[in-house]
Parts: structure tokens; sequence; C-alpha cells
């Protein structure tokens, strides 16, 4: 198993008056279990707020989770320091959401994508240059790109440098967040299939983490449905999608544009109230938008069930 992730916990707390007092907390990722195998890749869904974020961020150690473990290949990651650490990162690596706020402004192309093999040791000199304009190639950039600035690419050209750093390390897993939500429908077409390419190509395991269930299933084998803070549906990508066992991912496919208006008007899931992450009141945290709510769940939280083989849902509907 490449990454495991068990019992996730991370909770920002609200503070309030001049002091700055703790009135509370956030339970951005409230007890988030999932792994994820070589050569895989799982799809991390839920509309924006819900954690998913946060939760590729702590499995990253970019921020520092309250609680819960995570393993990359057998190893904690959460107990890593100095050297160890260091030597984890070149093993998992991180494609952000804006290209433009994620590559600095003032280095070239060519010291944006050296800077890695740079930091760990890994190439100098001719070398360096000839790994550098090697990974321009993989990602389908010309080579006359490297001594250009982040300002004078498109959003899909930016987006295609920060892969091409994510890769200069040839890490196992990548965490890849939103990559594409900030790009054009056309462009994003491009960037899910370089994705795949390298996945192939390289061996690559991906956590896919998006709002957009129908590019998550194009290039996912699993799926796992976040809604605050909590995974509400996990399985295959064909199950999930063909099968929806929980109400809010019923929801999330009857969002999904289709060409039939007469269609979409049918299949369309209409949720009241506001999604908002709060302090918990220890019931159900889908309540109070969930069409078939009962009394019982503003108490009672459910569990994950399997329903079917490999399919497990938060409360079937």
């Amino acid at each position: 198993m490449l990454l495991e992730v068990k019992n996730l916990v991370k909770h920002f707390p609200v503070t309030r008056g001049l002091l700055g007092r703790a009135a509370g907390v956030v339970r951005a990722v409230d007890d988030v279990s999932f792994h994820l195998e070589k050569d895989e890749v799982l799809g991390l869904v839920g509309e924006s707020g819900c954690g998913k974020t946060t939760t590729g961020r702590c499995v990253l150690r970019l921020i520092e989770p309250t609680s819960g473990s995570v393993r990359v290949n057998g190893e904690d990651v959460l107990s890593m320091k100095g050297p160890a650490l260091k030597k984890l990162r070149r093993n998992l690596q991180v494609v952000f959401q804006d290209p433009m706020s994620s590559l600095n402004p003032r280095m070239t192309v060519r010291d944006i994508v050296a800077e890695p093999l740079i930091i760990h040791n890994i190439a100098r000199g001719s070398a360096l240059n000839e790994k550098t304009a090697a990974l321009l190639d993989e990602v389908g950039l010309p080579r006359t790109a490297l001594n250009r600035y982040p300002h004078e690419f498109s959003g899909g050209q930016r987006q295609r440098v920060g892969i091409a750093r994510a890769l200069a390390l040839r890490p196992e897993l990548i965490i890849a967040d939103e990559p594409v939500s900030a790009l054009d429908v056309s462009v994003q077409a491009q960037i899910i299939n370089l994705l795949t390419d390298l996945k192939k190509e390289h061996g690559l395991s991906y956590l896919f983490i998006a709002h957009n269930l129908a590019v998550v299933r194009h290039i996912s084998d699993r799926i796992a449905v976040m809604y605050l803070g909590k995974i509400v549906e996990e399985g295959t990508s064909d199950a999930v999608c063909n099968s929806p066992g929980h109400p809010y991912t019923r929801a999330l496919l009857s969002a999904v544009p289709v060409p039939d208006v007469s269609v979409r008007v049918k299949r369309a899931v209409v949720l009241t109230g506001d999604a908002s992450v709060g302090t918990g009141t220890g019931g159900c945290n889908f309540h109070e938008r969930c069409p078939m709510a009962r009394p019982a769940c503003r108490e009672q939280a459910p569990e994950l069930l399997e329903i079917t083989p490999g399919h497990w849902v938060r409360c079937p509907g």
C-alpha cells in the first residue's frame, strides 16, 4: 500500500474578542480514513469548503494535523523530521490549483523546474540543464520556454510547468489539488490527458482533488466523496457514479452538465440550506440539507457501511 490515512483530524480554533479567547473549533477534517495503492488514482471530490484541500495539505505536512496517522510505504509521515522528512519529499509531490500563484514570478522556467533537483543534490551543471530540458519535453513545452517567466505563458502552459516541477524528483505519489479548475474547458482536457499519460509512463499514483465529478470520473480508479470534513461515500469510479448510495453524491452527480436540457431538469437534485463547517452537533452533518432526514439524524452520526464489496456509504438513502 502506497498511502494509508487513518482517522485524520484537523481542527482550526475559532477565537473571539480582543484577547483572542477560544470560542470553539472548525472541524475542517473530521476522522477521515482512506488508502491508495501503487499505480492507482483516488479522486477526492466535494464542494468548496468540504475539507478536501486541507486533507491533502495534512498528508503533505504543509499543515500539521490535529491527530490521526499518515503512512507512505509503511513509514509514519507525521513522526518524521529533518533528513528523513526531506527524503520523503522526493517521493511525495504536489500540483497546486492556481498555476500563477504557485510559480515564483521572479524565476525563469529553468530555475523553477531545476530547483528541486538542486535542493536534493540530484544534478548540477550540464546534467542539470539536460534534465530540466527533458522535463519540459515530457509535459509538452518547447525548450525555448526555459528562459521565459511565468507571466509570459497561458494558464495551461503554467500548469504544465508546475507538473514538470512535481515530476522532477520522480515521485511515486502526486497530490493534484484541483489542477484544472482554473483552466478553460478545452485546456482541462489537455491537462487531464497529460496526467494520464504521465501516470502510464512513470507508474505514478495520484490523489486527485476536485469538485467536478465528471473530471474525477474520467481519471480516477476510485472515488471518495467528502462533505463537511467527513467521507460520506467511497468506491470504484463506476460504482459511485453509476450507483450512488448517499444523497449528497446523487446531488453532485445531478449538477454535472449534460447537453440535453430536458434530461438535466429531470435529474436535478436541489439541496436546501447552507453548507458551512461549524463546531459540530453530534448528529449527521448533512441532515439540514438532506431530503430524507429524520429526527434521529440530528442526534446520531451514521457510520460507513459496505453496501456492496468495496463500496462504502455513510447512511445509504
